[in-house]
């Protein structure tokens, strides 16, 4: 077929186009509740709220997606062996809930300079800062089993129950004539809980008895994963954190925040194929299929270079616009700012694609070592004199592409060595002995 979507939906494993739907719904959930707050509140309400939510999504994907890509990974394994993965989620909920504890006692040690730095003084919105990390740190771990089960009908669900609870519940505060901050900031908190809770039942019914689990088989790259995820949140957000940082400008904050959050169209269509991409290239890596893993990678990587295309041109043409009728934001970005910020968006799609193909292929300090790369000249741009909005920018656009390029670079050399880490594939061939293991997939393996 030529159609696109067609094509786009033969790329990836079955069960996409469910997930597509809930990211979709999440999506616009997100547009909508900046939408609305941008309307509802004014001055430092609105710039506290920009602020919140940025923080929330740096924090919570960088610390909390690692675990369910992991978790995603080791079930997807574990299924090709035709191992239960209750062991898995058991683990994995007693490593979400005391990184939570240690994240809740730092924020009451900082609450004060938190406060004072992004919340206008205000320390509730420190707790619904730490109360949004508790509902999105739960969300992500049901989600990580479910996707690795390959029940992505239940993994929508809760992606898009997520979406439809936070575009309900800033709907109903709008209608109650609500301005306050506070109310805004709790429904990152109530959407994502609510939405694990009722996905619960599908993620417990897939998790049948099977061996043991080794905390090592969780942990031996649960770090350098976090690591990766938290740069790259950092590399996506910085241009609002930074701003605040820097300025008192609330109509600037929230203006890069709406932008930002607009030019991520395509950026919310990706989320949606990576679950299945990470599960269908694991199982490629466990399973030995060279030509799937390849092609998968390379396919993917096609349609979102497509999808970043399609989604600057209307960004740059209208943007400045669309964030003023839609989202209640100043008129003080143009074209150029909305051209950077897509073809940032762009390239950390891009990076994120090849990143997730390092880590099916156990090769996580690689990922780590393109995001640190991408860091350090993110945080030089910004560090150069001139406008804040063009810096934090640029510094977007060029860490996004030294990250891609870097990783890219490490992709090709561990393909060209032809060799992946037994790591990735342990037990898969539990009849044969590891150094024979090792000699076939030494060959059979990329």
């Amino acid at each position: 077929m030529s159609n696109p979507l067609a094509r786009l939906m033969r790329v990836v494993p079955p069960g996409t186009h469910l997930v597509i739907g809930g990211t979709a719904v999440l999506g616009a959930a997100s547009y909508i509740q900046i939408a609305v707050a941008g309307h509802a509140l004014s001055g430092d309400s609105k710039q506290a709220v920009s602020e919140l939510w940025s923080l929330v999504m740096t924090l919570s994907l960088g610390l909390f997606f690692p675990i369910e890509q992991e978790l995603t990974r080791v079930v997807a394994a574990r299924i090709v062996r035709g191992h239960g993965v209750a062991p898995v989620l058991r683990r994995a909920t007693v490593l979400t809930v005391g990184l939570l504890a240690l994240i809740t006692a730092a924020l009451a040690l900082a609450e004060k300079p938190l406060a004072d730095t992004f919340f206008g003084g205000d320390r509730a919105l420190v707790w619904a800062f730490a109360a949004a990390l508790a509902g999105m740190a739960l969300v992500y771990l049901t989600r990580g089993i479910l996707a690795g089960l390959g029940l992505f009908d239940a993994y929508g669900m809760s992606l898009g129950l997520d979406g439809l609870l936070r575009i309900v519940l800033a709907g109903a505060l709008f209608a109650a004539g609500s301005h306050s901050a506070l109310a805004y900031g709790l429904v990152l908190t109530a959407s994502p809980l609510l939405a694990m809770v009722l996905t619960l039942p599908a993620t417990l019914r897939g998790c049948r008895p099977g061996p043991k689990m080794p905390w090592s088989e969780l942990f031996q790259n649960i770090t350098m994963l976090i690591g990766s995820s938290v740069l790259a949140q950092l590399v996506v957000n910085a241009a609002v954190i930074t701003t605040a940082l820097v300025t008192v400008n609330a109509d600037l904050t929230f203006a890069l925040l709406s932008a930002g959050v607009l030019c991520r169209v395509p950026l919310f269509v990706f989320g949606s194929l990576q679950p299945t991409l990470m599960t269908g290239l694991s199982t490629a890596a466990t399973s030995g299929d060279r030509a799937g893993f390849r092609k998968l990678l390379l396919q993917t990587c096609g349609v979102i270079a497509g999808l970043g295309l399609l989604g600057a041109v209307p960004a740059v043409l209208v943007g400045s616009w669309l964030i003023r009728v839609l989202l209640g934001a100043a008129d003080v970005l143009g074209p150029m700012d909305f051209f950077w910020f897509s073809a940032g968006t762009m390239f950390y799609m891009l990076a994120m694609v090849v990143g997730q193909a390092l880590v099916a292929m156990d090769r996580h300090r690689s990922q780590l070592v393109g995001w640190l790369s991408g860091t350090a000249v993110l945080v030089g741009v910004t560090c150069v004199h001139g406008s804040v909005a063009v810096r934090v920018e640029v510094a977007y656009f060029l860490g996004s592409l030294v990250a891609a390029l870097v990783m890219l670079a490490l992709v090709w050399g561990s393909l060209g060595r032809r060799t992946l880490s037994t790591a990735t594939v342990g037990g898969a061939d539990s009849g044969a002995s590891g150094a024979d293991r090792q000699q076939r997939l030494s060959t059979d393996i990329f």
